[in-house]
C-alpha cells in the first residue's frame, strides 16, 4: 500500500523504515533535507515539498502527519488539507490534545477529507518491536488504511492470549485499536501517557528508597547496601511488577549504576497535563497522575525557591536549621 509521510524525525523515520520492510510504498518529506535523503531508496521515495508529495501519491492518497503537537502540526494540517481530494485522508501521528482532533476532524469533513487521529507508543524501540497504535475517527478510512496499521503493529508475538476474547476485535491482539469517533485515539493516548507518568514516578521513588537506606543517617544496624541493577534485575522476572519500563530500568542502571549522564531534570510532553485537566474535567481523583506530574515541574525547580520557603517557616516556628548541602 502507499502512504505519505511528513515529518522524519526519531518516530517518523522509523515508521517509514518498517513499511518499506514490508513492501509497502512510501512519499516521504521533512523540512531537512538529509533526513529525506537518509530513507530514499526501496519502497521511499523523496518529495520536494507538501505539493509534490501529494502529487506522486496514488488516489485515494492518506498522509501520516509525525510532527510535534502545536502550531506546526496545525500549519501541516491546514496545507494538506487545502492539496487534498475529496477521499483521501490525513493521519496525525503525533500526540495532538484530542479536543484538536475533533475541531480539525469537522474542518476537513467539510472537505471532503477524512482526518484519524492515531496515539502512537512505541518510541525509538518501534522500529523493531513494533507500535501500539490507538485510532480515532471514521471506520472507513481505518478500514481502507488496515494494511498500514497492521503492517506498524507488533503482532500477536509471544504475549499469551487473554482468556474470553473470543468474540472480540482480533485487531486488538495485534496491537491496534480503532477506539472511536474523531479525538477518540489521541484520548486514549493521552491517558496512556498519563499512566506512564505515575508508573515511571512509582519506579523511581521506589529505588531511590533502596538507594538510601545506607544513608548514615539510618541506624547502622538497619542500613542495607543494594544493588539496584540486580534488584531491578531479580524483579524482571516473575514479579508482579514486571514491565517493559522495567526492563529498560534494568538495562539503565546495569550500564551506569550511578546513571551519571542524567541530569534529573524531567520534561513532559503536555499529555500528562492534558490528563489531569480531564479528570478535573470529568471529576475523576487522580491523585497518583497528577502526584507525578508535579514531581516533574520540582524536577525542573533549580533554585529551589519552594523548598527554601518551606526551610525558612521551619526555622521561623521552631527554630529548625537545615542542612546547606
Amino acid at each position: 500500500m502507499q502512504l505519505g509521510m511528513v515529518g522524519l524525525g526519531r518516530m517518523g523515520g522509523n515508521l517509514v523504515r518498517r513499511l518499506a520492510r514490508q513492501g509497502h510504498e512510501c512519499i516521504v518529506f521533512d523540512e531537512n533535507p538529509a533526513a529525506v535523503a537518509s530513507l530514499a531508496g526501496e519502497h521511499v521515495q523523496g518529495g520536494a515539498d507538501l505539493a509534490d508529495l501529494v502529487q506522486r501519491l496514488a488516489k485515494p492518497r492518506a498522509v501520516w502527519v509525525m510532527l510535534p503537537a502545536g502550531e506546526i502540526t496545525e500549519q501541516t494540517v491546514a496545507r494538506l488539507g487545502a492539496l487534498l481530494e475529496p477521499g483521501d485522508t490525513i493521519i496525525d501521528g503525533g500526540n495532538t490534545f484530542f479536543q484538536d482532533d475533533v475541531r480539525r476532524a469537522g474542518d476537513m469533513k467539510a472537505k471532503g477529507i477524512h482526518y484519524l487521529d492515531c496515539g502512537t507508543s512505541g518510541g525509538v524501540w518501534g522500529l523493531e518491536r513494533g507500535y501500539c497504535l490507538m485510532i480515532g475517527g471514521p471506520t472507513e478510512a481505518v478500514d481502507r488504511l488496515d494494511p498500514i496499521f497492521r503492517a506498524l503493529s507488533p503482532g500477536e508475538g509471544t504475549i499469551a492470549k487473554t482468556s474470553h476474547r473470543e468474540d472480540r476485535d482480533p485487531r486488538v491482539e495485534r496491537g491496534y485499536l480503532h477506539c472511536g469517533p474523531s479525538g477518540a485515539g489521541h484520548f486514549v493516548k493521552m491517558i496512556h501517557n498519563g499512566i506512564e507518568y505515575g508508573m515511571m514516578q512509582a519506579f523511581a521513588e521506589g529505588f531511590e528508597i533502596l538507594k538510601k537506606a545506607s544513608s548514615p543517617h539510618i541506624p547502622e544496624e538497619r542500613r542495607y547496601d543494594f544493588d539496584l541493577a540486580d534488584i531491578a534485575e531479580v524483579w524482571r522476572r516473575g514479579s508482579v511488577v514486571s514491565s517493559w519500563l522495567l526492563d529498560l530500568t534494568a538495562s539503565a542502571l546495569a550500564e551506569d549504576p550511578a546513571l551519571g549522564k542524567y541530569s534529573g531534570f524531567v520534561e513532559d510532553s503536555g499529555e500528562g497535563r492534558w490528563t489531569i485537566n480531564t479528570a478535573i474535567e470529568e471529576a475523576v481523583p487522580a491523585d497518583v497522575l497528577s502526584a507525578a506530574l508535579y514531581a516533574r515541574f520540582r524536577s525542573r525547580d533549580k533554585e529551589g525557591a519552594a523548598n527554601k520557603l518551606l526551610s525558612a517557616m521551619r526555622h521561623a516556628f521552631g527554630g529548625h536549621v537545615e542542612p546547606k548541602t
